[in-house]
């Protein structure tokens, strides 16, 4: 709208820069008539084969150019200042800037309006969506917590019991992703030894994917951060790298000078630069927020982290702690 309404006054203001230099023609053809007052400077210039009663421009002056009758060619010319010309036109401008600013007033009034209007559905419909989302994951937290009971207390596992115990794993994995990404807790910052951290995690998937090669590779170290968020952050990684793995795949873990490095065979990715953003993804597996969320709190922890893919389709996700 206000391009729009930008183009109007830049043509309207053309308009009537011809429309003053019309009326100043007309002005002055009149004055040669009668010769009253003194609006205009009257001259005797040299003749150069001008056309009369046309209004030239110079540098400094509009200039009207009146024919005497005379055989020898003597002219009139009728000389008014380009300076008051400009001081006028200005002053029709300063009116236009006037109508230009009310005009665009009312404009941002009404699209601010109107966003208002369309944007409401949308925001009451993402707030009722979190609100749901919200009510889902505290509610599923009660029976989570229950199946797990029943399945740490059963002595014999067999293979059934393993599947279930795995796929309750990764509902847990989804129910945390999930209460994270809606959370906003503040940061905790505590010392405490990384490499031990770090372990626990990767212990956790060594047993939900020992199919997988695993190279561990941990330095010890005392950092200071917030243990429960640099936790997410590195659960979602190797979960990211167990899952998306090939059959015969392998999971490197090194942690040396205050980088962590996560490598891991998979199938390729081909935009590697939008993996970290929220819903993307290039499979129909997953909700697109596991990476997003590691963004996100590595922002909020000072983290830098840095994705590689080779030409043998190893990523590689490094993390540089404080």
């Amino acid at each position: 709208m206000e391009f729009f309404l930008l183009f109007i006054f830049y043509h309207y203001a053309q308009i009537e820069k011809e429309h003053q230099e019309e009326n100043l023609f007309l002005e002055m053809k009149n004055y040669s008539y009668s010769f009253e007052g003194d609006k205009f400077e009257i001259g005797f210039p040299h003749y150069n084969g001008e056309k009369f009663y046309e209004l030239y421009q110079t540098k400094d002056s509009y200039l009207l150019y009146i024919d005497t009758g005379d055989d020898n060619r003597d002219v009139l010319s009728l000389r008014y200042p380009k300076q008051k010309f400009d001081d006028e036109l200005s002053f029709v401008y300063e009116k236009l800037f006037i109508k230009f600013i009310f005009l665009s007033f009312m404009a941002f009034i009404i699209a601010l309006i109107f966003s208002f209007y369309t944007l409401y559905p949308l925001q009451n419909a993402y707030r009722v969506l979190q609100e749901f989302m919200k009510d889902i994951v505290h509610d599923i937290n009660t029976p989570l917590s229950a199946i797990k009971l029943n399945l740490s207390m059963i002595d014999h596992k067999d293979e059934e019991i393993e599947a279930i115990e795995m796929s309750v794993n990764t509902l847990e994995m989804l129910h945390k992703n999930i209460d994270n990404y809606l959370s906003q807790s503040s940061i905790n910052k505590e010392s405490f030894e990384v490499s031990q951290l770090i372990q626990t995690q990767v212990k956790f998937f060594q047993t939900l994917y020992d199919w997988l090669e695993w190279e561990i590779e941990l330095q010890e170290d005392m950092i200071e951060s917030d243990k429960y968020l640099l936790s997410r952050i590195i659960y979602n990684l190797l979960h990211n790298a167990s899952k998306y793995n090939t059959s015969d795949g392998f999971v490197k873990v090194v942690y040396k000078d205050k980088v962590l490095s996560i490598t891991n065979s998979s199938h390729g990715i081909k935009n590697p630069k939008k993996i970290f953003e929220r819903f993307y993804k290039e499979g129909e597996r997953g909700l697109g927020i596991g990476l997003h969320i590691v963004a996100k709190l590595s922002k909020e922890l000072g983290i830098r982290y840095d994705v590689y893919v080779d030409t043998n389709d190893e990523v590689t996700i490094d993390l540089t702690l404080r």
